[in-house]
C-alpha cells in the first residue's frame, strides 16, 4: 500500500491574463491620435487632386458670400432689420454661421445621409469590427477639408459685426459669445447625432430633421424679432433655438431680453447644447443596440 499522504491544498487562484489579454481602456491621447491618424487620412485623399480641392473650397465659400452679400447690400436701403444695424445682423449671422461650419465639419460623418448610406450598403458593420471606439470612426469618417473656407469667411463675418457695433467689449463678453459658439456646435451636433441615429429604424435620410438642423440655423442667423409671435415662443419654449446666440447677442449689445426673461437666461447655451448632445448620444447607443447588418 502506497504510505504516500494525500495533502488537501486550497486551489490556486488563477493566474492574469498576459499582457496582450487584458482589457485595454484606451486613454484620451490615445483616442486623439487615432482621430487626428483618421483626420489625415481623410485630408490626404482630398488634397490628391489639388484642382477639384481648390474648386470645391471656392464653391463653399461661395455659398456662405451669396448669402451674406444678398443682405448685406439690401439693408442699408431699409435702414435696418427690425431694428437692428448691419453690423448687429452681422455680428448673429456670423456666430450662428461659424458655429454650424465647425459643428458640420466636426459631426459630418453623423450627418443622416452619410450614415444612411453605410446603413444601407452594410458598410456599417466594418465600423463595428474594428478595435476602435464606434463613436471615434464616425467622427472621423467624413472631414470636408473645403469647409474651412467657409469657417474663416464666418470668421471675417463676425469680425465686421465686432467692429461695426456700439458695445463695451471686455473679457465677460468675450467669453459670453465663445460660450454661445460652442453651445451651439453641441446643440446642432446633438441634431445630426440623433438624425444619423433615426436611420437605424429608416435608412432613407430624415428630411424632417433638415427643419431643425438647416432650418434651424438659417432661423437663428437673423433677429427673432421679425418672426411671429407663435413662431418665436416655438424656438424659444419648445425648441431652445433663441438661448443659443440670440439672447447672448442682446446681452452684449445691451439689450433686455423679450418676455421679461433674466439676464442670466443669456448665459444658458454652454448648458442647453451640451445637454442635448448627452442625450443624442444615449439615443445614438439605443440606435446602435437595433442595428443587426443589412442581412446580405
Amino acid at each position: 500500500m502506497d504510505s504516500r499522504r494525500t495533502v488537501a491544498t486550497s486551489p490556486s487562484p488563477p493566474s492574469p491574463p498576459p499582457p496582450g489579454e487584458r482589457a485595454q481602456i484606451p486613454s484620451a491621447f490615445r483616442l486623439l491620435h487615432l482621430y487626428f491618424r483618421l483626420l489625415g487620412a481623410q485630408v490626404r485623399s482630398q488634397l490628391a487632386y489639388p484642382t477639384a480641392f481648390a474648386l470645391d473650397a471656392l464653391a463653399a465659400a461661395l455659398i456662405t458670400a451669396t448669402e451674406f452679400a444678398a443682405f448685406a447690400l439690401v439693408l442699408p436701403r431699409f435702414g435696418g432689420l427690425g431694428g437692428w444695424t448691419l453690423g448687429e445682423v452681422a455680428l448673429l449671422y456670423g456666430l450662428a454661421e461659424l458655429a454650424f461650419v465647425l459643428m458640420d465639419l466636426t459631426f459630418g460623418g453623423f450627418d443622416a445621409p452619410n450614415l444612411s448610406a453605410h446603413v444601407r450598403t452594410g458598410s456599417f458593420s466594418t465600423f463595428l469590427l474594428r478595435p476602435v471606439p464606434l463613436p471615434l470612426q464616425i467622427f472621423g469618417s467624413d472631414f470636408a477639408l473645403r469647409r474651412l473656407t467657409r469657417v474663416g469667411l464666418a470668421a471675417a463675418i463676425v469680425a465686421y459685426g465686432v467692429s461695426h457695433v456700439a458695445a463695451e467689449w471686455n473679457a465677460g463678453s468675450v467669453l459670453l459669445l465663445s460660450g454661445s459658439v460652442l453651445g451651439m456646435i453641441a446643440f446642432f451636433g446633438g441634431l445630426f447625432v440623433v438624425g444619423g441615429t433615426l436611420t437605424f429604424w429608416t435608412v432613407e435620410s430624415v428630411e424632417t430633421m433638415n427643419v431643425l438642423t438647416y432650418g434651424g440655423r438659417s432661423l437663428i442667423s437673423y433677429p427673432m424679432g421679425i418672426y411671429g409671435a407663435r413662431l418665436r415662443r416655438i424656438f424659444t419654449y419648445l425648441i431652445p433655438a433663441a438661448f443659443l446666440s440670440y439672447f447672448p447677442v442682446l446681452h452684449v449689445l445691451g439689450r433686455p431680453l423679450p418676455d421679461g426673461l433674466p439676464p442670466s437666461a443669456a448665459f444658458l447655451s454652454p448648458i442647453l447644447g451640451p445637454l442635448l448632445l448627452a442625450a443624442a448620444f444615449a439615443f445614438w447607443r439605443a440606435g446602435v443596440r437595433r442595428y443587426h447588418g443589412t442581412g446580405s
